[in-house]
């Protein structure tokens, strides 16, 4: 078979080692070929493409980032978008495709599905919010990036008697600051899945300054929000943000700087704000995102030649399974409550 391979949405650790998962394990169980796009669907639109042999793929593994580029293109955009994908597609005699992506990038293949288009689908998003999978490549090295942020952010905290809030990733779900905020003992963990009040947090890092403890790791995810009133109106128009992408997704950032400025006005202790951004998609993957990555790109093959097309691979107690794309892109997976409360909430404040 000639599978076509592509990488589209943010970049994140451990793709390369699904493209190179799948192309060894093609050639060598199946005698495949395997075509990667370039830049995502944006590759598939322009017939951009590239052979991807076994000695191109080998040592790619724990390079960061996408051999084959990434974007954020939708094909839907235009009206001929499906149909200049079909071209494509018949013009390279792709007989499947393997997506790897998020929301947006699976939520393409599942549309272009409708059309006919041969998808299997590998879940990927360092925010861990796609559904259908226990967890997505990406996200551990995330969250090991930002633990590691927050035990040197820690140090200067301590030696300035400060506030110091670190803004990480995470638009519609908390999971990087939940995982993250634990495992760096941060004193105040807030996710856009429950609304913090403003006045609550500073009177609990009050407490905490009183009882002897002079610094403060705050961790945010960059779509938390306060309550409804004055405060949500204020945070609002300090990140308000024009630009979208193809998506229709608001540029996020901002509220970080907003809290710390908060929270030094209202408490009268200094505050800094670290906003990692990019930084937590960068450098090499972890070993665990690696295996994962490297078992999702082996399930992708095999659903491509038991003709599972529509379907993602998926982790579930351990396995790799398959499941719909459509059920994977249905809705956001928002972190677990009892996690954030009951587990979390324990050690904050």
């Amino acid at each position: 078979m000639r599978i076509g391979i592509l990488t589209g949405g943010g970049d994140c650790p451990g793709l390369n080692a699904v493209i190179r998962a799948v192309v060894l394990t093609g050639e060598s169980l199946h005698g495949d070929e395997s075509i990667g796009f370039l830049d995502g669907w944006k590759g598939v639109l322009q017939n951009t493409a590239e052979a991807l042999s076994v000695e191109r793929c080998r040592d790619i593994m724990p390079i960061g980032g996408t051999i084959l580029g990434t974007s954020r293109t939708n094909p839907f955009a235009t009206e001929d978008g499906p149909q200049m994908v079909l071209s494509t597609l018949a013009a390279r005699g792709i007989d499947a495709l393997v997506a790897i992506g998020g929301e947006d990038t699976l939520g393409v293949a599942n549309r272009l599905g409708a059309h006919g288009v041969p998808i299997v689908g590998v879940p990927k998003t360092i925010d861990n919010d796609l559904a259908g999978t226990e967890v997505t490549f990406g996200f551990d090295t995330a969250v090991q990036i930002a633990t590691d942020a927050i035990d040197r952010l820690r140090t200067t905290a301590e030696s300035h008697h400060r506030v110091i809030v670190c803004e990480v990733m995470g638009r519609h779900a908390g999971w990087i600051a939940t995982h993250a905020g634990m495992a760096g003992g941060a004193a105040e963990i807030l996710v856009p899945e429950v609304p913090f009040d403003l006045e609550a947090v500073c009177e609990r890092l009050t407490r905490r300054h009183a009882g002897n403890q002079f610094s403060s790791i705050v961790v945010i995810s960059e779509g938390a929000v306060p309550v409804a009133g004055a405060d949500a109106e204020s945070a609002q128009r300090a990140r308000a943000s024009s630009s979208v992408d193809p998506f229709g997704h608001a540029r996020l950032g901002g509220i970080g700087s907003w809290l710390a400025d908060e929270l030094e006005r209202r408490t009268g202790f200094e505050a800094r704000v670290t906003t990692l951004g990019h930084v937590q998609r960068g450098g090499t993957p972890t070993a665990f995102d690696r295996v994962l990555a490297t078992r999702f790109g082996v399930a992708a093959v095999a659903g491509v030649h038991d003709g599972a097309f529509g379907t993602m691979v998926a982790l579930r107690c351990g396995e790799i399974v398959r499941v719909p794309i459509a059920v994977a892109v249905a809705e956001v997976k928002t972190v677990d409550l009892a996690l954030y409360r009951d587990v979390a909430g324990v050690f904050l404040g």
